[in-house]
């Protein structure tokens, strides 16, 4: 018989501003695993986590429901729940802050810059713009309701409420915000701007770049305006009508226009010294305009970052980032 179905309350409070990791234990028809332990090391076999696991086993540190300490020797128990706390090696810090450009009970806007992962995911935990702006703000509950590239600088929106955090992500799914961005690539004379750039991307898990899959039917469309052009570098205003990963990144380089420090598109670059900020992609989410689904308050909101080679373009080529 498994255990009630409700989540309990995490034993363990965050660490560095990132929740404990949550696991419920599987069914257990076939009695495989007589043991805690046992399912454990099964389960992380041959991977990095099965010696952090028996490690953290040994140490006391993973906690069953009201904080029972759970052992390597104790019955399996389907059903059941367990959190920890994994190991994380140090993390570079990311040397910009964060702005703060809205914030009401509900919601909280703010300006990411460059180099800063929205939410933790592999090597990016504990620098990422959730884990501080928890930190930061004080804020243990705040969660995304959408992302941005760890490249891209501006606008991204967290939900400060748990019981918010349905309406501001169905906002996003539902394509009930306008999002601008801005870029700079070079400019070409014979491109005819503006343009409706319509394509199908595909990005698999584990490979770096999205491809755009000829002949396929479009799922991925932005609208592409040239604003401004000075020594040969154009400034565009990018309106995507679809949120594929890359998208504006990809329709840029098939344009011809690759934005400026863009370290995929068109060409792969090798492993970056994780320290050197001197040429950030020069992509930045410009404005968000949008209708409070839980206040019905109207938003159009707009970044205070600006694109640093627009003013300083040998600055940006050689300089660090600003």
């Amino acid at each position: 018989m498994t255990r009630r179905s409700h989540i309990p309350p995490a034993p363990l409070p965050q660490q560095a501003g990132i929740d404990p990791v949550r696991m419920r234990l599987p069914p257990d028809h076939e009695g495989r695993w007589p043991t805690l332990g046992a399912y454990l090391t099964e389960r992380y076999a041959g991977t990095r986590g099965s010696e952090s696991m028996a490690r953290l086993l040994a140490a006391g540190r993973v906690l069953g429901e009201g904080g029972r300490v759970l052992r390597h020797e104790d019955p399996y128990e389907p059903g059941g729940w367990l959190w920890f706390h994994r190991d994380m090696p140090p993390e570079p810090a990311v040397p910009f802050p964060i702005g703060v450009v809205h914030r009401d009970r509900h919601l909280l806007v703010v300006d990411k810059p460059h180099f800063l992962a929205t939410t933790p995911r592999g090597t990016h935990v504990t620098e990422t713009a959730l884990a501080r702006l928890r930190r930061e703000l004080d804020l243990p509950q705040l969660s995304p309701a959408h992302r941005l590239d760890r490249m891209t600088a501006g606008l991204v929106m967290f939900s400060i409420r748990p019981e918010d955090r349905g309406a501001y992500q169905l906002l996003f799914q539902q394509r009930g915000v306008r999002k601008e961005y801005e870029a700079l690539a070079p400019h070409d004379p014979s491109l005819e701007l503006p343009r409706l750039v319509r394509s199908h991307i595909e990005k698999t898990r584990g490979v770096m770049a999205a491809v755009e899959v000829p002949g396929a039917e479009p799922n991925a469309e932005s609208l592409v305006e040239l604003t401004a052009v000075r020594d040969g570098l154009g400034r565009y205003r990018l309106t995507p009508h679809t949120g594929r990963t890359h998208q504006l990144r990809v329709h840029m380089n098939s344009l011809g226009v690759p934005i400026l420090g863009d370290p995929v598109y068109p060409v792969v670059a090798g492993a970056a010294d994780p320290a050197d900020y001197r040429r950030p992609l020069q992509l930045l989410a410009r404005t968000l305009e949008f209708t409070d689904p839980v206040t019905g308050v109207e938003h159009r909101l707009e970044t205070g970052l600006t694109l640093q080679a627009w003013e300083d373009r040998a600055g940006w080529e050689a300089g660090p980032a600003a």
